[in-house]
C-alpha cells in the first residue's frame, strides 16, 4: 500500500466536511488511517450517485490499494456519521451519496438512470409536515417511470416495427 502525502494533509484540513468524519472518528475512538481519508476524499469528488464498484474503480485508477472490506467499513462509518446516505432502488444495487439537500429521486426503470429533482414545494410541504409521536430527521422521495430518452427509444421502436407489420 502505498502512502500518499496528501491524504495527511486532507485529514489536518480546515474543510468541515473533514471536520465532520473527524469528530465521528474522535467520539468514536476510532483510529485516522490513511484508508479512511483516501476513501473520504474520492467520495468528496464524485457528484451525485455511486456504487461500491464505482469507488473501488476510482481510488484503484488513483494507484491507491485499500481492502474492499476497508471499503465497506469505511462507507458504513460515512453512514453512520449522517455523512452517506444508501439507497437501493427496485431492481438495482446499492448507491451511495453524499447527504446533501433534501431532494426526490426519479428513476427510469428502463435504463436505471437516476436523476435528482429538488421541488421547493415539496420540501416546504414536508418541513412544515408533523406526525404524531415521530420526530423527522430526513425524508426520502422515488418516483418510478420512463425517463424521455427511453421513451423516445421505445416510440420508434414501436413505429419500426409498426411499419414492418405494415409490410407484412
Amino acid at each position: 500500500m502505498r502512502t500518499d502525502p496528501n491524504i495527511e494533509d486532507f485529514a489536518a484540513s480546515n474543510n468541515p466536511v473533514v471536520r465532520k468524519f473527524n469528530e465521528f472518528i474522535d467520539a468514536h475512538g476510532l483510529r485516522r488511517t490513511t484508508e479512511r481519508y483516501a476513501i473520504l476524499s474520492h467520495i468528496m469528488n464524485i457528484n451525485g450517485h455511486f456504487t461500491i464498484e464505482e469507488l473501488q474503480q476510482l481510488i484503484d485508477a488513483d494507484g491507491f490499494r485499500v481492502s474492499r472490506s476497508t471499503l465497506y467499513n469505511t462507507v458504513e462509518l460515512l453512514i453512520e456519521a449522517k455523512m452517506l446516505r444508501r439507497h437501493v432502488f427496485e431492481g438495482m444495487q446499492a448507491q451511495y451519496e453524499r447527504i446533501t439537500l433534501p431532494h426526490t429521486h426519479l428513476i427510469c426503470t428502463t435504463c436505471g438512470r437516476v436523476k435528482e429533482v429538488r421541488d421547493p414545494n415539496f420540501a416546504a410541504f414536508m418541513n412544515a409536515r408533523r406526525f404524531n409521536a415521530f420526530n423527522t430527521d430526513h425524508y426520502s422521495l422515488y418516483v418510478y417511470g420512463t425517463c424521455s430518452s427511453c421513451a423516445r427509444k421505445s416510440k420508434r421502436a414501436k413505429a419500426a416495427d409498426d411499419k414492418k407489420e405494415k409490410r407484412k
